[in-house]
C-alpha cells in the first residue's frame, strides 16, 4: 500500500467575512491511497486559525502518515489525536479505497435516487447591501432556513437586517439561525441575546469564545435564544472530557464539523453523548472542497437527522472540484446522472 498527499488552494469567488476576519483563500490537503491498482481519496480540511491542528508541523505529519500507511486506519487514527482533520482524511481515504466507486462512500438513497438533504443558506458578513443581496438570493433559491454570520459589523445594523427579514417573513416561513463565532464579550452576551429574541431566532452558534465553561453554562441556562456549541467542541478529544463539557454546559444544540472534531468517529462520540443528555445536533461542513463536502454529506444522510444541515458551501470557490453535488430549492442533491471526473484522482496526484 502506498500513499501521497497533495496541497490544494481554494479561491473564494469573493472575500467572505467572519468575526475572525475576511477569507480570500482556503488551504486544503488531499490524501490519496493506492493498493493493487486501486486508489482512494480523502480530504484533510485544515481551517487556518480555527483547526486545533493548525500547527507548523502539519505537512510533516502528513508525510509521516504516508510513510506509515501500512499500519492501517485503526492504528494511525489513534496516533493522530492532535490532528483531527488528518484523522478525517484517513477515514475518507480508506472508505474510498474499499468502495466500488471511489466517491461513493456511503451508498444510500442520497447517492442512488437523488433523495436530498435539507440545508441552511449561509449569509456571509459584509456591509448591509451585500448581506441583503445574499438574503434575497437565498430566498429566491428556495431556502427556508437561513444562517447569518453576525459579530463583525455594528450590532445595531445586524439587528436592522434581522428586523427587515422578520417584517417580511414570519418564523413559520423562514427559520433564522445566527452564528457569532464567539464575537460577543462575556459581559454583553446576555444583553444581546435578550435583544435577539425579538426576532424569533431559532438558535445562535457560539455567542462567546470557547473555554469559558462556567459563563457558557450560565448563558445556556438563562438565554431566551437557544444556544448551539460549535468552537467549544474543537480540541476536546478525550471522551470523558467531551462528557464533562456537555453535562456541565447543557446547551440546547451542538454542531458537528467532522474535519474539526476527528471525523466520523469523533462526531459519533459527540452525537452519542448529546442524545444521552437530550441535546439536539446537526452537521456542518467547514469550507472543504467538494471532495470533503461529499464525504460529509453522504454520511450525514445516513444519520436521518430532520433538521436543516449546514452543507451548502460547495459553490463558494472559483476552482472547486466538479462533482455531482447540486443545491436546489434549499436542498443538497447528489445528481446520480452526473459523474465525477474519472481522472480527478490522477490529476490530484500530479
Amino acid at each position: 500500500m502506498n500513499a501521497i498527499y497533495k496541497k490544494y488552494i481554494l479561491d473564494f469567488k469573493r472575500p467572505s467575512g467572519t468575526s475572525r476576519g475576511v477569507l480570500t483563500q482556503k488551504e486544503t490537503w488531499f490524501l490519496i491511497i493506492e493498493h493493487q491498482g486501486k486508489k482512494g481519496i480523502g480530504e484533510c480540511g485544515l481551517l487556518k486559525g480555527l483547526s486545533v491542528d493548525d500547527l507548523p508541523n502539519y505537512e510533516d505529519k502528513l508525510a509521516w502518515v504516508c510513510s506509515n500507511i501500512n499500519k492501517g486506519l485503526a492504528i494511525l487514527y489513534k496516533a493522530l489525536t492532535a490532528y483531527p482533520s488528518i484523522q478525517f482524511g484517513l477515514e475518507q481515504a480508506f472508505l474510498s479505497l474499499n468502495s466500488e466507486k471511489p466517491f461513493e462512500l456511503f451508498p444510500s438513497d442520497f447517492t442512488r435516487i437523488n433523495q436530498p438533504i435539507s440545508i441552511n443558506g449561509l449569509i456571509w458578513m459584509g456591509d448591509e447591501v451585500f448581506m441583503h443581496e445574499q438574503i434575497q438570493q437565498k430566498l429566491a433559491n428556495g431556502f427556508r432556513c437561513i444562517k447569518m454570520k453576525i459579530g463583525a459589523i455594528d450590532f445595531e445594523k445586524e439587528i436592522d437586517i434581522l428586523r427587515s427579514i422578520r417584517k417580511r417573513y414570519s418564523k413559520d416561513e423562514i427559520e433564522l439561525r445566527v452564528d457569532a463565532n464567539g464575537a460577543f464579550s462575556t459581559k454583553e452576551a446576555l444583553c444581546k441575546l435578550k435583544i435577539l429574541v425579538d426576532y424569533d431566532i431559532h438558535s445562535i452558534e457560539q455567542p462567546i469564545k470557547p473555554g469559558v465553561i462556567e459563563t457558557m453554562q450560565f448563558l445556556c441556562a438563562e438565554s431566551p435564544v437557544p444556544i448551539a456549541l460549535d468552537e467549544e467542541l474543537i480540541g476536546v478529544c478525550d471522551f470523558e472530557e467531551k462528557k464533562h463539557v456537555l453535562k456541565t454546559i447543557q446547551p440546547q444544540y451542538i454542531i458537528l464539523k467532522p474535519s474539526l472534531v476527528g471525523g466520523y468517529r469523533g462526531s459519533h462520540d459527540w452525537i452519542d453523548l448529546a442524545e444521552k443528555y437530550h441535546i439536539k445536533w446537526w452537521v456542518t461542513s467547514a469550507l472543504e472542497s467538494n471532495v470533503g463536502l461529499n464525504a460529509i454529506a453522504q454520511w450525514t444522510f445516513t444519520l436521518n437527522n430532520p433538521l436543516p444541515q449546514g452543507l451548502g458551501t460547495g459553490t463558494l470557490y472559483t476552482n472547486n472540484l466538479e462533482s455531482p453535488l447540486k443545491v436546489a430549492q434549499g436542498k443538497l442533491y447528489y445528481d446520480s446522472k452526473t459523474t465525477w471526473k474519472t481522472n480527478l484522482i490522477k490529476e490530484l496526484c500530479t
